[in-house]
């Protein structure tokens, strides 16, 4: 009963979802102050409804009701529990269900904390993440139903794949679908300026807290998908260019860059028409994703579905909201006038090298990931394009952004003198350069990738030191250290995310330059010597866990004698799913990773052990904690709420057309 009225709760909000995207523009474009205002509790409702029918559908898990298909398709009595509530999104039908709690989770968010907003703005936004809203659902309700019966129920499920029966999956896929979904807000705010033919700086104010909030999510969804890849694959990497992959980088890059532009119009009002344009393909990428994720052309260890009806689908979504959007911004751009203007040297001119690049790089990526299969349907060529492309295309633009990214943080607004900009940092570059070469100088067999990463992550690191520093004024140093914990916190907010990224940077470089690999066969009770440790096989035994079957090593690490850690890598098998897993063993260290996996047994008694040592692993999750950490800073400024300061520039009035 409970799954029929959940199933009934997510049709009962697929029509309120349809009343919303309708009523309040309607009131909005006739000026009917009523009719705008209908659309606050609307968003509410559906809400609701959506979230009891998520709950619902939770509850079938929970109790293991394998008279649901979902159910028994993604679970198993024997399963444990953190694993029965996270296979309810690990799933293409849960998943998309949380996609649309997740939609209204922000409409919501907007009704309750967007009071201040004009009511004509207000509504017409509410309306724009309605109409997202009902084609999702309409997409779960018609070809994704999460709620089907099964006439014949069997005693028990198939089990969760069993690559997501892992915590970091548990955690992975909410966290990137709230990074997603929350582009919608851009999106939304974007077409409603459209439409209203007004963007301001009070607009540009509006939208910030929306995509930061956005851009928070990607960047710890990134972080814990590429730390499970790490640890739970079992092939020592962090990163693989893998469609899927690729799929959440593009939107993180376009959500930074319409993060910055943004900044521009709130200060500036200029770069308007630019910074529309990157909310709505921000947006237009994240469903770019979620069609490459579930669509079944592009093959992925992350694909959800398989069925390219469904990618029709999204196909049809993708294009009725992209091509109506940027329509749309066609007829509005010539009213989109900038009235800032700036000098070739200063903060917006910085800002606007900071959108290309993150922009353009967004676009290579783009055309790698899809160039397969743009070859194989024009060219009738099965091509691959692999990481070797992406870094020589990808990396270049990056090197670029930390170079620009201490400089354009300290130029003035309007219009700066370099030299003077550069009179603190001088110091700083040269120290950086120095530290590059000694690092060049003393390592010896490797490529000039680590000194490189060295120098531009001193340069970024130490570059937003600089920045909050010379923010404290002048005078006595003791005057500035007390001014400096009265800063507004976007200031610190900024110069943490600008940290995170130049510790990301030099990581990224140190884990890809060097990192050393090392596999052979070792005897039960041998020693083998490698990155400096002594590592003796004391033990594989067989070990019954709660649905698996786990073949585990016991290796104990020394170094110079001194017992370091004792690692247990795993061969699991999953008997239900009847499929295999290698499980890591790691132990972490601030300056190193020592990572070990257990091959197959061979037929002289030993066993494949593959070994790694992976420097500053642990400095790449930190550096990514960061940027998300200094993104929360940002939003905790009372100054970049949602609708601060938009009292000064309400109004109801609908502007003329």
């Amino acid at each position: 009963m409970i799954v029929e009225l959940g199933h009934f709760a997510l049709i009962l909000a697929f029509a309120v979802a349809l009343a919303q995207a309708a009523i309040p523009l309607i009131g909005a474009h006739k000026g009917w102050r009523d009719w705008m205002l209908v659309a606050n509790p609307m968003a509410s409702v559906q809400f609701g409804l959506v979230a009891f029918s998520y709950a619902a559908l939770t509850y079938a898990f929970l109790v293991s009701d394998f008279s649901v298909k979902l159910v028994v398709d993604n679970s198993h009595t024997l399963k444990p529990l953190i694993y029965k509530i996270s296979g309810v999104w690990g799933n293409h039908e849960g998943s998309l269900l949380l996609w649309v709690l997740i939609l209204t989770l922000f409409g919501a968010s907007a009704a309750w904390f967007g009071g201040n907003l004009p009511a004509s703005l207000q509504a017409r936004v509410l309306a724009v993440q309605s109409a997202i809203t009902a084609a999702f659902m309409a997409f779960t309700i018609f070809t994704s139903n999460p709620f089907t019966r099964l006439a014949f129920p069997p005693f028990d499920g198939t089990d969760l794949n069993p690559l997501l029966q892992d915590p970091g999956l548990a955690f992975h896929p909410p966290f990137l679908y709230l990074g997603y979904v929350g582009l919608s807000m851009a999106f939304s705010f974007a077409v409603a300026a459209l439409i209203e033919g007004r963007v301001d700086a009070a607009w540009g104010r509006w939208v910030r807290p929306w995509t930061l909030a956005a851009w928070v999510f990607l960047t710890i969804g990134i972080a814990t998908g590429s730390w499970w890849a790490y640890y739970e694959l079992g092939w020592g990497g962090f990163w693989f260019w893998d469609p899927v992959e690729n799929a959440s980088l593009m939107p993180w890059l376009f959500a930074a860059a319409l993060l910055h532009s943004a900044i521009v119009v709130e200060k500036r009002e200029t770069l308007k028409s630019w910074t529309i344009l990157l909310a709505i393909l921000g947006f237009g990428f994240s469903l770019m994703g979620t069609f490459i994720v579930r669509s079944g052309l592009l093959t992925s260890v992350h694909a959800f579905a398989m069925d390219p009806e469904r990618g029709v689908f999204i196909l049809m979504i993708l294009a009725a909201f992209m091509g109506g959007a940027l329509t749309l911004f066609a007829i509005r751009a010539p009213v989109l006038e900038a009235k800032g203007v700036f000098a070739t040297v200063s903060r917006e001119s910085a800002l606007v090298i900071n959108n290309v690049l993150l922009a353009v790089s967004s676009f290579v990526v783009f055309i790698g990931t899809m160039w397969p299969l743009v070859a194989e349907m024009l060219f009738d060529r099965v091509l691959s394009v692999g990481p070797p492309f992406f870094n020589m295309a990808f990396t270049p633009f990056m090197v670029a952004l930390a170079m620009v990214l201490p400089i354009g943080a300290m130029l003035p607004w309007k219009r700066g003198n370099l030299a003077r900009t550069m009179r603190p940092l001088w110091g700083l570059a040269v120290f950086s350069v120095a530290m590059g070469a000694l690092t060049w100088t003393l390592q010896t067999g490797h490529s000039t990738l680590v000194p490189i990463g060295l120098a531009l992550g001193l340069w970024v690191v130490l570059g937003s030191v600089i920045d909050i520093w010379t923010r404290t004024g002048r005078g006595d140093w003791r005057a500035r250290l007390g001014r400096i914990t009265r800063l507004p916190r976007a200031d610190w907010g900024k110069s943490t995310a600008h940290a995170g990224m130049g510790i990301t940077v030099f990581a990224v470089a140190a884990l890809v330059g060097w990192e050393s690999e090392d596999i052979r066969v070792v005897q039960i009770g041998e020693t083998y010597h490698y990155g400096g440790y002594d590592l003796t096989l004391t033990s594989v035994d067989r070990v019954e866990g709660p649905n698996y079957v786990s073949t585990m090593a016991s290796i104990e690490a020394r170094r110079d004698g001194r017992f370091i850690a004792n690692l247990q890598p795993e061969k699991r098998f999953y008997p239900i799913a009847g499929m295999p897993t290698t499980e890591a063993a790691i132990d972490y260290r601030v300056t190193r990773d020592l990572y070990l996996t257990l091959g197959d047994p061979q037929d002289n008694g030993g066993w494949a052990v593959r070994s790694y040592i992976k420097p500053f692993a642990n400095w790449l999750w930190f550096g990514c904690f960061l940027m998300a950490l200094g993104g929360v800073f940002s939003l905790s400024d009372r100054r970049y709420r949602v609708a601060a300061g938009a009292g000064k520039t309400r109004t109801d009035a609908v502007p003329a057309e």
